[in-house]
């Protein structure tokens, strides 16, 4: 081993060994590693290019500029958008009515479901679509996010092993061809057979053995500050009891009569969250909209005010279930900042709805409920409004330096059919395209793309999806990689393993190529590693006379193995923050999971691959 090798080795472990014992963050461990060794290689070390060449040290940047680096990028803006219209939380609540609270079944079915997706479509893609669902299955359950995170990073992984679409898979397909001599490429089902025996083990080990060796983890800070939803404001507000329905016939008086005229806010002191005009829903109406027939008006108030606008023809009920979030009126908070200038006045006072767009339906003063006049009360410290508004005015009412917006969580929205179909067009053609041969991270990218200009989602808002820790990460990461190639730190450690194995014959052989690809997987990513035992996995077939293809499924599969680590691939660095992860809960499941696919591996070669 050369000294340039021991070197690698040191620069890695020395912050590795600090990050697991909790006294370094992963992804400032992860750049700081990125910049030794870029200075190394600056002051003439050969770690990242030729040695004396100080402009290889860019190579320790080189990260950020990955294609998976723009996949994830463009997947949390998808993901964000399929958020938002209420797709994920349909995920989740139909998985929920068949798990239930159960945490086993829960387990289980993330599990599943992830693995199912993976089949077709990119590992990250899968994990990166079921995340928000299992958040909100642990919101609407219990149940800590760290229990159902692992399992949607490591069920892609296991979809991913069974199937030809994986980059890995993939790529030791094209290494056949390359091959001296040249041997026949693989086949789209060839990973089925022993991937999916794979697969299947690893799904049942999580589901009997997940409860108890996954993390009990509590949620991070960001994760316990979460914003309540529309239905939790509207349990907090008490607005169940004082929520109506009002209903406007042909012969009522209000008919053809503008809000602001109609008395319902002056008069009576009652405010008008929406009103559903056919198939049309118009949150916080303005007050010049005129009253049509067949309108219902989605009405807050006391009973006795709501009971006079019968007077004027109006047909009173109850709202059917007292939850206004089914209806998708989404609410803000409102609360005075500190020294604003609204303290002493009201609502009327300061022209709110006109000036903002956005209609106060009920008060928050102490523990009391103030639901009907809202807009009479002289406002003071302490006070919190709950309003409903066009999100497009949002902006405006933010920049207010006299008021502070808190937004509610939006899980609890009904799917927005229109916007949600839309979204999940965009990203099926881009998997579709992918799937096809278009560049993954050029797909991912134009999908995220159509929907920011069709206004599915809006660019502030993709910009807060961002998961920097992650990007950072695998930014970080790459430079290993590099390091290990351009050493030829890879090629010795493969080179030793498969003449250790050689001798065990082609089953032995097919163990080799897996151990070693799935343990050089936790540091260096499938991909890379893949372009690393390949080609000593097929070489070595070669020449022991049996098949390559078989040796080239080992290896490939071996880098779906990435159990063990957080930093082993981009869907568990994914899982990291929202599920408050240190770096050995990973390998606390992933140890017995990585035994578990390697016994099911080597019964798969023997059943499927005659070895």
């Amino acid at each position: 081993m050369t000294v340039t090798q021991l070197v690698v080795i040191a620069v890695v472990a020395v912050p590795f060994t600090l990050v697991s014992l909790n006294r370094l963050r992963i992804d400032i461990g992860a750049l700081l590693i990125a910049i030794i060794l870029g200075g190394l290689q600056f002051f003439g070390l050969g770690v990242l290019g030729p040695a004396n060449t100080p402009d290889a040290a860019v190579n320790a940047i080189a990260g950020l500029g990955q294609p998976v680096v723009v996949t994830l990028l463009s997947l949390f803006i998808i993901t964000r958008c399929l958020d938002a219209t209420g797709v994920t939380q349909f995920i989740a609540r139909r998985l929920l009515a068949v798990g239930g609270k159960s945490e086993v079944r829960l387990i289980f079915l993330f599990t599943l479901t992830t693995a199912l997706l993976s089949l077709v479509m990119n590992n990250l893609a899968a994990g990166a679509l079921l995340l928000p669902s299992a958040i909100e299955a642990s919101r609407r359950t219990g149940i800590k996010p760290s229990k159902l995170l692992i399992p949607v990073a490591y069920g892609s992984l296991l979809g991913g092993s069974a199937t030809y679409f994986t980059t890995a898979n993939i790529i030791v397909s094209n290494l056949l061809l390359t091959a001296r001599p040249p041997q026949a490429p693989l086949n789209i089902l060839d990973f089925t057979p022993a991937g999916g025996l794979l697969a299947l083990a690893g799904i049942a080990f999580l589901a009997i053995a997940g409860k108890r060796l996954l993390p009990d983890r509590q949620p991070s800070t960001e994760q316990q500050m979460a914003r309540r939803t529309s239905s939790e404001l509207a349990e907090v507000y008490q607005l169940g009891e004082r929520l109506w329905e009002v209903l406007i016939p042909a012969s009522s008086a209000l008919v053809g009569m503008p809000l602001n005229q109609s008395g319902i806010g002056d008069r009576l002191g009652l405010a008008v969250a929406a009103i559903w005009r056919g198939r049309q829903a118009i949150f916080a109406p303005p007050p010049d909209l005129k009253i049509n027939t067949g309108d219902i008006l989605l009405t807050v108030g006391r009973e006795e005010r709501v009971n006079q606008l019968a007077e004027q023809g109006a047909r009173i009920g109850r709202d059917t279930d007292g939850h206004i979030n089914s209806r998708g009126v989404s609410f803000v908070e409102v609360i005075l900042s500190p020294h604003s200038q609204a303290e002493g006045q009201t609502l009327r006072d300061l022209d709110f709805r006109k000036h903002y767009g956005f209609t106060a339906v009920a008060l928050l003063r102490g523990r009391r409920s103030y639901r009907t006049d809202v807009g009479t009360f002289n406002l003071i410290q302490g006070d919190s409004i709950l309003m409903v508004g066009s999100r497009d005015r949002l902006k405006n009412l933010q920049s207010d330096p006299d008021f502070i917006v808190l937004e509610p969580d939006t899980s609890d929205q009904p799917l927005q059919t229109k916007r949600a179909i839309a979204a999940i067009v965009i990203f099926l053609v881009a998997i579709g395209a992918a799937v096809l041969g278009f560049p993954v991270y050029l797909a991912t990218l134009a999908g995220a793309i159509l929907m920011i200009l069709m206004r599915l989602l809006s660019m502030e808002e993709a910009y807060h999806t961002m998961e920097w820790r992650a990007i950072f990460l695998i930014a970080g990461m790459y430079t290993v990689s590099i390091a290990m190639v351009q050493t030829g730190l890879a090629s010795l450690i493969g080179g030793e393993v498969i003449r250790l194995v050689r001798p065990f014959g082609p089953l032995g052989l097919a163990a080799g190529s897996y151990l070693l690809t799935a343990a050089l997987t936790q540091v260096m990513g499938g991909q890379v590693t893949a372009l690393v035992t390949g080609p000593i996995a097929i070489s070595a077939a070669i020449s022991m006379h049996t098949s390559p293809q078989a040796m080239a499924v080992a290896a490939a599969i071996g880098c779906s193995a990435s159990f063990l680590t957080p930093i082993a691939h981009p869907v568990n660095i994914l899982m990291l923050a929202p599920g408050n992860y240190r770096f050995g809960d990973f390998f606390r499941v992933g140890w017995l999971l990585t035994i578990i696919c390697f016994v099911a591996l080597m019964v798969g070669m023997a059943l499927f691959w005659a070895l």
